[in-house]
């Protein structure tokens, strides 16, 4: 089923699909698997071609798993003022395994550019009128292909289409979620209502089934035709880098691009010379060319073990007429060794330096890509980046909270305070030496100027009342 050609006989206007094509061609690259590329035939000469499988070194990949682990890992913090609240949202993200998931989709946001979390309510009943009543809080995580804004200003989705694909009994189905705000003229104010479509997929047939018919099927069963949120804040949260997508000729794409989208040309150099170093080792292997009559011995048993791959039988006129008289000829073939490391070398630091991790990130060793480790300095390339990165993920994962507790609050959870004050604290390990910071801190709460409360709050991820209300009590009444 042509998704686009389905979403123009609906009337639905999206983005072009050449931006999904785009995304596409960043997948493969991320896979290692470009089509006519890593799959080439080499022409021997003689009206044949050999087929060949070319060496990756994995790069995408690799700076898309170093920015994921950098954005969002064990060390970032996420505090909540309120207990009862702090409680309840933390709850609903192990539920929804976030803290493996998170991490998972970052790593696909940095690969494609973008991805979706949309808060729904799990086992939800809706009354006749189409309001939410009882359920469960839980989170879809989406990816770039399957998000389809159809209402945006100043790069902001404020409407969108979210496809779920699902498969049962060898049939493949589509569930089109579509997120859209409708007047609700009595009360003269706007809300979200979240439209849900089945369509059947299986051999690229798109046939839309009815509610009743998907009512049969159990990974629908129970889902909803329409839902009224009662709320004018949607459901879902964007997150993409913090980049200008310069992939689309339409400069208003909401979008992201890949985090490697600009480094293409370096990936495909860095796969040709790693694919060259490959095959050094291959084609240099020893040889040593042997005439007929060395081969046996004058009972016709084999000389050299058959399985021996370093012996090779030339003709037996070839020795005759050659300058050579010796029987027995090796070869050596010199690797190229240095020269291939310092053009991978070369291209890593422009490959890291494109991406947004400055050089010396990556470096070629003994056959294979070691990162650095080192602590950066703030005026690098990569504080930066990663900076910059950050104020739109603290933006995601405030608006992800809150949309969560709008949500249990909707179905009903007890004591919820939507206004409560949220903070998240990013891992900067790699940034300062926590230990000695660490240090110096306990330094300032034994001299006074930092008190225990300010230094536990700091280091234990929790507001300063938080921290206050869990020291000895002692030291409470020092405070």
């Amino acid at each position: 089923m042509n998704i686009f050609s389905y979403f123009k006989n609906k009337g639905i206007d999206t983005l072009d699909s050449r931006f999904y094509r785009q995304i596409e061609v960043w997948r493969s690259w991320y896979n290692s698997d470009v089509r006519k590329f890593h799959k080439y035939k080499v022409y021997r000469g003689n009206g044949t071609s050999v087929k060949c499988t070319r060496y990756a070194l994995g790069m995408a990949k690799k700076v898309c798993e170093d920015m994921a682990d950098l954005l969002l890992n064990e060390r970032v913090t996420i505090t909540i003022a309120d207990e009862d609240t702090d409680s309840f949202v933390k709850r609903v993200l192990t539920e929804n395994t976030w803290e493996e998931l998170g991490n998972e989709y970052q790593e696909w946001k940095s690969a494609l550019g973008t991805v979706a979390y949309v808060v729904y309510i799990k086992d939800a009943v809706v009354d006749k009128s189409g309001r939410m009543i009882g359920g469960s809080v839980g989170i879809n995580y989406v990816e770039a292909a399957n998000i389809y804004p159809t209402s945006w200003q100043n790069k902001v989705i404020t409407e969108c289409i979210f496809a779920f694909h699902k498969a049962y009994k060898r049939k493949k189905y589509v569930l089109f979620q579509n997120h859209r705000i409708e007047d609700i003229p009595s009360e003269d104010r706007k809300q979200y209502v979240i439209e849900n479509t089945v369509v059947e997929n299986t051999a690229g047939v798109g046939k839309e089934l009815t509610p009743e018919q998907w009512e049969e099927i159990p990974v629908f069963c129970g889902l909803a035709e329409r839902i009224e949120t009662d709320s004018d804040q949607p459901l879902f949260i964007i997150d993409r880098l913090n980049m200008v997508n310069n992939a689309d000729e339409d400069t208003t794409n909401p979008m992201g691009i890949s985090l490697f989208a600009n480094g293409i040309d370096v990936i495909r150099k860095l796969d040709l010379e790693y694919d060259s170093y490959a095959n050094e080792f291959s084609l240099g292997r020893k040889r040593i060319f042997v005439a007929p009559e060395l081969l046996t011995t004058q009972n016709g048993d084999a000389v050299f073990d058959p399985e021996d791959t370093v012996f090779y039988e030339l003709p037996e006129d070839y020795f005759k007429n050659s300058e050579s008289k010796e029987s027995m000829h090796e070869v050596n073939m010199e690797l190229r060794i240095e020269e291939h490391s310092k053009a991978i070398n070369d291209d890593l630091n422009w490959f890291s330096l494109k991406c947004g991790f400055g050089t010396e990130r990556y470096k070629f060793e003994s056959g294979g890509v070691k990162t650095a480790t080192e602590v950066i300095s703030e005026n690098s390339d990569m504080y930066r980046s990663l900076q910059k990165h950050e104020l739109v993920l603290e933006r995601v994962l405030i608006q992800l909270i809150q949309t969560i507790i709008r949500a249990g609050i909707s179905i009903g959870i007890p004591d919820l305070n939507e206004d409560t004050d949220i903070t998240i604290s990013f891992d900067d390990s790699i940034i300062e030496d926590k230990t000695s910071e660490r240090q110096s801190d306990r330094q300032d709460v034994s001299m006074g100027v930092m008190s225990l409360a300010e230094y536990r709050s700091k280091w234990y991820g929790e507001t300063v009342e938080q921290a206050q209300k869990k020291l000895p009590e002692q030291a409470a009444v020092i405070e």
